[in-house]
C-alpha cells in the first residue's frame, strides 16, 4: 500500500518534470554536459556498490581516454567500459518506442559481463547462489526461466502504477529472483532506469555513499515491505532532477528562495522550510537552498486563508 510520503514525493517529482519539460528541447550544450555527468556518476556508483575500486576521477579517465590505471585490475576496467555500453544500449532502447522484453534484460546483462564472464554473460544461472549479507535466499535455478517469464509479464508491461513505483518494483523483484550468476545489481539498476527513461523521467543514480541504506531497503522489500525502497529510489531520482534544474538557466529565474518567499508571505522561512520538506508546496532544492515559484506560493496562501 502506497504511503502518504511516497505520494507527496511522486507529486513533487511530477511537478519538477513538468517544469523541466516546459524548457524542452534543451540546448545541445546542456544535454551534452548532463549526459557526460550522468554517464560518469551512474557508471562509477553502480560499479562501486559492487566493489569496484576505481575512483570517480579514474572512472572518468577510463571513459574519456581509454587509458588504464596501473594499480587496477583488467576486470575493473572492463566493468567501466561495459557499463558505458550498457547505458548507451538502455538509452537507445528507451528512445526506440518498443516494449521492454525479457530478452532485453538478458541483452543488458550480456553487455555488463562482456569479456568478464563469457560463459554466463546474458545467460540465466544454472547453479544456486546466495546474496552476500542478505537473509533472502534466491530461488532454485530450475525455477528461474519460469519466474523470469512471469516477471516480464507482470512488471515490464504497462500498468496503472506510477512509473517510479513500477521501475522500483521491477528492480526489487529482479534482484529477488537473482537470475544471473553475477551482475544482478547492475542489471537491475539499468533495467530500472530504462523504465524511467522510457516513461520520460531521468535515471535514478544510487550513490555509493548510500550503499547501506540501499541494501537495507532492498532487504525490507524482499520481506514484503517495499515502501522504503520505493521512497529511496524516488529520492535518488530527485537528485538527478536537481542536476537538470541546476543546468537550466531559465529555472533559476523562475524560482525564489524561501528567504525571499517569507518576505511576501505570512509565513516564516522556517515554516516554509517545513512545508517544503513535507511536499505541501512544490518546492525543490537547487544546490543547498529550497526554492519555490512565486505563483505556486501565492496559490498556496490563497487556498489556506
Amino acid at each position: 500500500m502506497k504511503s502518504d510520503r511516497i505520494q507527496i514525493l511522486l507529486n513533487r517529482i511530477d511537478e519538477a518534470k513538468r517544469l523541466i519539460d516546459t524548457f524542452r528541447p534543451l540546448s545541445p550544450s546542456i544535454v551534452s554536459r548532463l549526459q557526460k555527468q550522468l554517464m560518469v556518476e551512474w557508471t562509477y556508483n553502480s560499479n562501486a556498490i559492487e566493489g569496484n575500486t576505481l575512483t570517480l576521477k579514474e572512472t572518468l579517465i577510463v571513459l574519456e581516454t581509454g587509458m588504464t590505471i596501473g594499480s587496477k585490475s583488467l576486470k575493473e576496467h572492463l566493468e567501466v567500459v561495459n557499463h558505458r555500453e550498457a547505458i548507451i544500449f538502455v538509452e537507445e532502447l528507451a528512445l526506440s518506442g518498443s516494449e521492454i522484453s525479457e530478452r532485453n534484460i538478458r541483452e543488458i546483462h550480456s553487455l555488463v559481463l562482456k569479456e568478464i564472464d563469457p560463459k554466463y554473460a546474458g545467460r540465466y544461472r544454472d547453479i544456486q547462489v546466495r546474496i552476500a549479507g542478505a537473509t533472502h535466499i534466491p530461488p532454485d535455478p530450475l525455477f528461474v526461466p519460469n519466474l523470469m517469464s512471469d516477471f516480464a509479464n507482470r512488471r515490464l508491461n504497462k500498468t496503472d502504477e506510477h512509473p517510479v513505483i513500477q521501475a522500483s518494483l521491477a528492480h526489487l523483484d529482479l534482484v529477488g529472483i537473482h537470475p544471473f550468476v553475477d551482475g544482478n545489481g547492475r542489471t537491475s539498476r539499468l533495467l530500472m532506469n530504462l523504465m524511467l527513461i522510457k516513461n520520460g523521467y531521468f535515471p535514478a543514480v544510487i550513490l555509493k555513499n548510500d550503499r547501506k541504506k540501499y541494501y537495507d531497503t532492498l532487504e525490507k522489500g524482499q520481506k514484503g515491505q517495499a515502501n522504503d525502497f520505493i521512497f529511496f529510489v524516488g529520492r535518488a531520482l530527485e537528485r538527478t532532477i536537481y542536476l537538470y534544474m541546476e543546468a537550466i538557466p531559465e529555472i533559476h529565474a523562475h524560482f525564489i528562495t524561501l528567504a525571499e518567499a517569507s518576505k511576501i508571505s505570512p509565513y516564516s522561512q522556517d515554516y516554509l522550510n517545513i512545508l517544503a520538506r513535507r511536499g505541501s508546496i512544490p518546492a525543490f532544492k537547487l544546490k543547498r537552498n529550497w526554492v519555490v515559484t512565486k505563483e505556486s506560493l501565492l496559490k498556496y496562501i490563497d487556498n489556506h486563508k
